[in-house]
């Protein structure tokens, strides 16, 4: 750095990180009396992390519609009465998660996740964030109805663009300091005790003195060389989804002040996107634009001819999060998704995007030559599975049992051959999103040390709790804990901060 220049500053919480669960947590800690500084690592026009790229889609546990009403009150009676919407339970969400996780989740903070889930939508309604009814990605008309599917019908309204300008506007408004440009590189301690975080400037390093530091800058995603390191080789080829700033601070800072790992180190949520995304998340396009989500409906084929899953074994939300990895798999950590006439007007919106690559042809023999894969197997693949294809009746919105036969893998739900020109093959690779390993925190935010005792005055959220996702993520589920945690944690490091200065 040369000629550093040390300044001091005082305030009862400082949040390190910018996105929905670091926000969250600045307003429930200045909202509960505490002075709070939010540091971002990047420039203004970068800010927002992860939650700037998301969709907006976010799983809540709730009753019927009239629950979501409350939190969409602009839903008509006229247009609730062409919805069906059924209901997703504390139960459900909880079901789905151990489901999707093979019952490796922490039982005690997807408890606290589950049951805060819808108080804490509420809360975030009540300071600004508006939602809206995920029509798009999660519905399908039926005899003149909206029929919700998948337990998501809930998103932001503007996607992760529109969350993260209405919690700045909200942070802003009641006088959260927020700094740019401000890496936080180190934790300082006495006795164990947080007495401040010393930050990186542009050209200088101040020492911030506060009682309560909380941890929400993501986890180490953009970091190749801990890619590698605990997800495993191959790691360092993944797309980047997000911001390039979550290179795992920290988590890096909190294990050198004693915090404990926790979660699935080697396990992280990915998913396939387009081949010709950008190596980080594109801030001037945001809204997730180059994921392919559409999977299900067709076919995934490898550079050599083949398939490698079953895109049916389940709705997308419960399987996209792991096939990213299926493809970072195959040769040339890419594969192919490919659908027919008769399912590409039901692809989502990214697929009708001017960014999406793809190739199109009337027969699959000029497809294959464009997609420069092995003909020959190519196309006894899918004379193999078009024979495979069962009867029955198809229908996107339930898991319809139309499946396949005697090939391996199968196709457990919406098996229809492709046989109907034009052709269509969207070229994918994987794209990461977070690490699924972080800290230990208990349910009010506190991260734990070896002993598993609370280190006084440090908490996290958002993408640093580790211990909740392991293998697969239920769709949504990401801004869900953000703002749960984040919420948490800003209540617990604003109580604790007034129970040290009244002891002082």
């Amino acid at each position: 750095m040369g000629g550093v220049n040390v300044d001091k500053r005082n305030y009862d919480v400082v949040v390190v990180g910018a996105g929905n669960a670091a926000l969250c947590a600045a307003i429930a800690a200045k909202e509960n009396g505490a002075e709070v500084l939010v540091l971002e690592r990047g420039p203004v026009e970068k800010r927002g992390g992860n939650s700037f790229f998301t969709d907006g889609a976010i799983r809540v546990a709730y009753n019927n519609l009239e629950s979501i009403r409350r939190i969409i009150p602009d839903i008509t009676d006229e247009e609730a009465e062409k919805i069906v919407m059924p209901e997703y339970t504390q139960s459900d969400f909880y079901n789905d998660l151990m489901r999707v996780t093979d019952g490796n989740s922490d039982p005690v903070l997807a408890n606290q996740l589950i049951a805060k889930s819808y108080e804490t939508l509420s809360w975030i309604s009540n300071h600004g964030i508006k939602f809206e009814l995920n029509y798009e990605n999660q519905s399908f008309e039926q005899d003149g109805k909206r029929h919700f599917w998948g337990g998501l019908p809930i998103k932001t309204e503007d996607k992760g663009v529109g969350l993260i300008k209405r919690l700045f506007d909200k942070a802003e408004k009641i006088g959260i300091d927020i700094w740019y440009n401000s890496r936080a590189i180190e934790l300082v301690t006495d006795n164990e005790n947080i007495t401040g975080i010393k930050i990186e400037q542009i050209e200088k390093v101040t020492t911030i003195n506060t009682s309560s530091v909380i941890l929400a800058c993501g986890s180490f995603e953009a970091n190749k060389k801990m890619r590698s390191e605990h997800i495993g080789e191959g790691w360092e080829s993944a797309i980047v989804r997000g911001t390039e700033y979550n290179t795992g601070d920290g988590i890096t800072m909190a294990l050198a002040v004693g915090a404990q790992k926790y979660g699935e180190w080697n396990g992280c949520h990915s998913i396939g996107t387009d081949y010709n995304a950008p190596k980080f998340g594109d801030f001037n396009k945001p809204g997730d634009i180059f994921k392919k989500s559409s999977f299900p409906l067709g076919l995934l084929i490898n550079n050599e001819g083949n398939r490698f899953v079953d895109e049916g074994a389940d709705f997308r939300n419960y399987t996209y999060a792991k096939y990213g990895r299926e493809v970072l798999k195959q040769p040339g950590h890419s594969a192919f998704q490919l659908f027919d006439a008769q399912v590409r007007p039901m692809l989502r919106k990214e697929y009708n995007l001017e960014e999406a690559t793809y190739y199109k042809a009337d027969s699959l023999e000029e497809l294959a030559e464009l997609m420069s894969i092995d003909k020959e197997q190519f196309l006894k693949t899918i004379t193999e599975f078009n024979a495979a294809v069962q009867e029955g009746d198809y229908n996107p919105t339930v898991k319809d049992g139309k499946g396949t036969v005697e090939i391996t893998p199968p196709k457990t739900n919406w098996a229809l051959r492709i046989d109907q020109a034009p052709f269509y093959a969207y070229p994918v690779t994987c794209g990461i999103t977070f690490a699924f390993g972080g800290l230990h925190v208990n349910p009010e935010g506190e991260v734990l040390n070896q002993e598993g005792r609370p280190i006084a005055g440090l908490f996290a959220a958002g993408e640093m709790v580790g211990g909740i996702f392991y293998k697969n993520y239920p769709g949504g589920s990401g801004l869900m804990s953000g703002a749960v945690f984040g919420k948490l944690a800003g209540t617990s490091a604003a109580n604790y901060s007034k129970e040290k200065i009244s002891i002082s």
